[in-house]
C-alpha cells in the first residue's frame, strides 16, 4: 500500500475504501473476536498496548508489547522499565502507567474487564470510566477509543494525528490539532459520523480508511 500523498478528496476515500474493505473487515473481525472469544488477560494487554501507542507510533506500541509481554501480570515498575528501556520513547511512564493501572483494575474489578466494559448501559459512560477514572492511568480519549476499538466495541472514533488530517484536507474541520476536551472531541466524533453517513462507508470502517490513506497500512 502507498500513503497518500495528494489532499483527500471524498472520490479518493470511496477509491480507497473499496480497494482495501475486505482488509479491512478482516481486521475488524479481529477486535471482535477478542470480545467474544479473548481472555481478561487479552484485554488487558490491548490496554496497556494504548498505553504504549499515546503520543508514539503504533508500531512503537507494538514493539512494545512484545518487550513487556511476560511482564503484564506481575511484572514491577523497574523491571518493566528496564525491558522498555531503548524500545519506547517513556519507559519510565509506561512502566509507571502499567504498574498504577493494573493495582486499581486489580482491586476495582480484579482485572476482569470484559464484565466492567459490558456492564455500562452507556455507550459514552464507558468511554467516560476509562478517561476520568483517575487509577486508570494513560488513556486520553484517542486512547480510550482505540482500545474499546480494538478489544470490538464499536463506534468510537480514534481521532488520531492522520484521521485529523484528512479531516483538515476534506474541510470539516478547520485545524488538525488534537481536540483536548471531552466536548470538542464529541464534536469532532460527530462531523466523522456525519461523514459516513454521506459516503455510506461503515463508521468503523472509516477511520480505518482513512488511516490507511496516510500511513499506506491497516495495523492496529
Amino acid at each position: 500500500m502507498t500513503k497518500e500523498k495528494e489532499p483527500v478528496t471524498i472520490e479518493k476515500i470511496h477509491l480507497t475504501h473499496g480497494q482495501r474493505r475486505d482488509e479491512i473487515r478482516r481486521r475488524l473481525a479481529e477486535f471482535e473476536r477478542i470480545l467474544k472469544k479473548g481472555t481478561d488477560d487479552d484485554l488487558w494487554e490491548e490496554m496497556v498496548f494504548c498505553f504504549f501507542t499515546g503520543g508514539c507510533s503504533a508500531k512503537m506500541g507494538m514493539r512494545s508489547i512484545s518487550a513487556v509481554k511476560g511482564l503484564l501480570k506481575d511484572g514491577g515498575q523497574p523491571e518493566l522499565a528496564k525491558a522498555l528501556t531503548g524500545v519506547h520513547r517513556y519507559p519510565n511512564a509506561r512502566s509507571r502507567y502499567i504498574v498504577a493501572s493494573r493495582d486499581f483494575l486489580l482491586e476495582h474489578c480484579d482485572l476482569k474487564l470484559r464484565s466492567k466494559l459490558q456492564s455500562f448501559d452507556c455507550h459514552y459512560g464507558r468511554r467516560d470510566w476509562l478517561v476520568r477514572e483517575k487509577g486508570i492511568k494513560g488513556l486520553g480519549y484517542k486512547e480510550a477509543s482505540h482500545f474499546l476499538r480494538n478489544v470490538g466495541f464499536k463506534g468510537y472514533a480514534i481521532l488520531d494525528k492522520h484521521v485529523l488530517r484528512c479531516l483538515t484536507e476534506l474541510k470539516i474541520i478547520d485545524d488538525p490539532k488534537p481536540p483536548n476536551t471531552r466536548s470538542k472531541y464529541l464534536r469532532v466524533e460527530q462531523k466523522l459520523k456525519d461523514l459516513t453517513a454521506a459516503t455510506k462507508i461503515d463508521f468503523d470502517e472509516m477511520d480505518l480508511v482513512l488511516w490507511s490513506m496516510k500511513t499506506g497500512e491497516i495495523l492496529k
